[in-house]
């Protein structure tokens, strides 16, 4: 081999090194990417977790908020229906005070029967013994004052509500008449009438009776 030929190969063999250098360059910066992309990945990742939470977090506060109108829609709404029972009731004993108030206001001396009957009617049986007694009582004084007299209702309304228990105060005009007036006495009666509702709606007490008998 030649002198020439030979430093041409040495020649060629330096001319390829940039070459190799660059082969070797290469694969290191691939190497390096697939490296950029799971960076790129973890950040996608967190960004999507802190909006999750952001809807989870919204979501729990309608959810909340819903429970709380609930709430307050069902007790509004046992408000409502207990506030119209108790309106239902109270209307039911002024009515049940007001009946009674005509029916004991109302006696013919000649027949003492249907006032005594009506006396102890819707009443329990404690009152009703009470009262049966009062007007074996008081025939003494209506027979000889020949009393007779008629009732029409006013108005009744509760007084109190306590304990599941009413007092109604029924208002009565009565027309009387007996043998020491020349005319006929016209006269407002008040009775004070309890009634129980868990008593099957009796009347467990009354008071009034006296201003129609003149007692």
């Amino acid at each position: 081999m030649s002198a020439t030929t030979l430093q041409d190969d040495i020649d060629l063999i330096d001319g390829d090194e940039p070459i190799d250098d660059a082969a070797v360059d290469e694969p290191a910066s691939s190497l390096d990417e697939p490296e950029a992309a799971p960076a790129a990945r973890k950040g996608r990742s967190v960004s999507l977790s802190v909006r999750s939470l952001g809807v989870g977090a919204l979501i729990l506060a309608l959810v909340a908020g819903l429970a709380v109108m609930t709430w307050l829609y069902i007790g509004a709404q046992r408000g409502a229906a207990a506030q119209v029972q108790q309106t239902g009731e109270g209307t039911r004993a002024e009515q049940i005070a007001l009946d009674y108030a005509v029916r004991a206001a109302v006696m013919d001396y000649k027949d003492l029967g249907p006032w005594k009957r009506a006396l102890v009617e819707g009443t329990s049986d404690e009152l009703g013994k009470k009262l049966t007694e009062a007007s074996t009582a008081m025939e003494q004084i209506l027979l000889p004052l020949e009393w007779s007299s008629s009732a029409t209702p006013i108005a009744a309304k509760v007084r109190s509500h306590q304990d599941g228990v009413y007092i109604v105060d029924a208002f009565v005009s009565v027309m009387t008449k007996t043998i020491q007036a020349a005319e006929n006495l016209q006269s407002t009666a008040t009775y004070a009438v309890t009634i129980d509702p868990a008593n099957d709606w009796k009347i467990t007490d009354v008071g009034g009776i006296g201003q129609v008998t003149g007692q």
